[in-house]
C-alpha cells in the first residue's frame, strides 16, 4: 500500500435549501485502502459518497482526484469519472441475463469483451449456473452480487459502496466482502464503503471514518479506531450512546 492521496476534499460543504448536510474541512483518501464511513442515519455518509462519484458537485471547497483539483464550478472529464463505480444498497439491474448485465459496463466504455475473464468473474461470484438467468429472477443476495460484478468487470480505480450488503443473509455478505477484499489486493484499487455494521468495518477496512451531522468526527486506522478511539463522539458512538 502506498501513502499516494487518490482523494482530497478541502473545505467541502453541501446543502440542501437551507440545511447544511456535509461540512468536510479536511479528508485525505489513500491510494489502494479500504475506508469504511460510519456514523448515525442522516450523517452526510451518503452524500459524501455522491459528492467522490461527482454525481452532484459540492456547494463550497474543493475535491482533488488523482492530483486534478474539481469544484462547483470545473467538472472531471468523463474519462476520469469513469475510473470511479458505484454500488448501491438496493441492486438496479436491467431485466436481461446476468452475463448482459455483468458485461454492460465494458460496451458502454468500448472495451473489448474477454470471455474467459469474464467467466471467472461470474465463477468468484458463485453465479456460473445463473449466468442465462433473468435479473428479474434472481435473490436479493444473487442480484447483488451481480452489481458487484458489473463494478468490478472494468477494473475501476476507486469503488464506492452505499451499504452493498445490508439487506443480505450472512452467506452473500461473506461472498462479497471476500471478493471486495481480493480485488483491492490485487488490483491496488481503492474502496470507500458506507457501512452501519461496526463488525464489518473491523472485518473489511483499513481505515475507519465516523460522520456527525455532516461533520468529520474522527479517521483513523481501525485499530486505533475502535481499541483507542481519539475523539469523545467516537466513544458514544461505540458504546451505543450515539444512537444509529
Amino acid at each position: 500500500m502506498t501513502n499516494q492521496n487518490i482523494f482530497q476534499l478541502k473545505n467541502v460543504s453541501k446543502s440542501y435549501g437551507k440545511k447544511t448536510v456535509l461540512n468536510i474541512d479536511n479528508l485525505n483518501i489513500i491510494k489502494g485502502e479500504i475506508l469504511a464511513l460510519v456514523g448515525p442515519s442522516g450523517a452526510g455518509k451518503s452524500t459524501l459518497l455522491r459528492l467522490m462519484n461527482f454525481v452532484e458537485s459540492a456547494d463550497t471547497g474543493e475535491i482533488i482526484y488523482m492530483d486534478k483539483k474539481y469544484n462547483n464550478k470545473s467538472r472531471p472529464k468523463l474519462s476520469a469519472k469513469r475510473t470511479i463505480t458505484t454500488v448501491f444498497q438496493r441492486p438496479s439491474l436491467m431485466n436481461t441475463s446476468v452475463w448482459k448485465n455483468i458485461v454492460y459496463p465494458l460496451k458502454i466504455r468500448n472495451i473489448e469483451i474477454d470471455e474467459h475473464k469474464i467467466n471467472q468473474l461470474i465463477s468468484k461470484l458463485g453465479l456460473s449456473k445463473l449466468k442465462n438467468q433473468k435479473a428479474d429472477k434472481l435473490s436479493g443476495g444473487e442480484a447483488q452480487r451481480v452489481s458487484i460484478g458489473r463494478a468490478l468487470v472494468f477494473n475501476p480505480q476507486v469503488l464506492l459502496l452505499d451499504e452493498p450488503t445490508s439487506n443480505l443473509d450472512p452467506t452473500n455478505v461473506k461472498i462479497i466482502e471476500d471478493i471486495i477484499d481480493d480485488y483491492v489486493k490485487k488490483e491496488k484499487a481503492t474502496v470507500i464503503m458506507v457501512t452501519h455494521n461496526i463488525f464489518q468495518a473491523k472485518r473489511l477496512a483499513d481505515k475507519v471514518c465516523l460522520i456527525n451531522q455532516g461533520n468529520l468526527v474522527e479517521i483513523n486506522d481501525k485499530n486505533t479506531f475502535f481499541d483507542n478511539p481519539q475523539h469523545s463522539i467516537t466513544k458514544k458512538f461505540l458504546s451505543g450512546e450515539l444512537i444509529y
